[in-house]
């Protein structure tokens, strides 16, 4: 038996899954968060973010630049410096991951499900 919606239920979520398709991957919500704090290189959102692997976080972030919430500004250093920010459109976002965080509280099982301290 197939679980489908139909057309009022699927327009109903219209508005989510737009997001979810901005967002693209899992960790987005956790690049953002980490990124609140203020532009970041890549080594350092690595350190800091150690649940993600690498790769993950290179797909993240460029999904997260194509959707425009994040920007990428390269440094001509030797070895280069890559930075990345948040872009307004990902400022923006900051005030749906507080909300996240209030029913996470509210809701939670009472325990660090922060995947950050994973493996500390």
């Amino acid at each position: 038996m197939e679980n489908r919606l139909n057309e009022p239920e699927r327009s109903r979520f219209t508005n989510i899954c737009a997001v979810l398709e901005i967002l693209g991957a899992k960790w987005a919500f956790l690049v953002i968060a980490e990124l609140t704090s203020g532009p970041k290189r890549f080594n350092q959102l690595n350190r800091d973010l150690k649940v993600v692997k690498t790769q993950s976080l290179t797909d993240v972030l460029r999904q997260l630049e194509r959707s425009g919430i994040v920007r990428r500004e390269v440094f001509p250093t030797v070895p280069v410096t890559v930075e990345y920010a948040l872009t307004e459109k990902g400022e923006d976002f900051q005030d749906a991951l507080k909300e996240m965080e209030k029913w996470a509280v509210k809701w939670g099982d009472g325990t660090n499900n922060d995947p950050r301290a994973q493996g500390e």
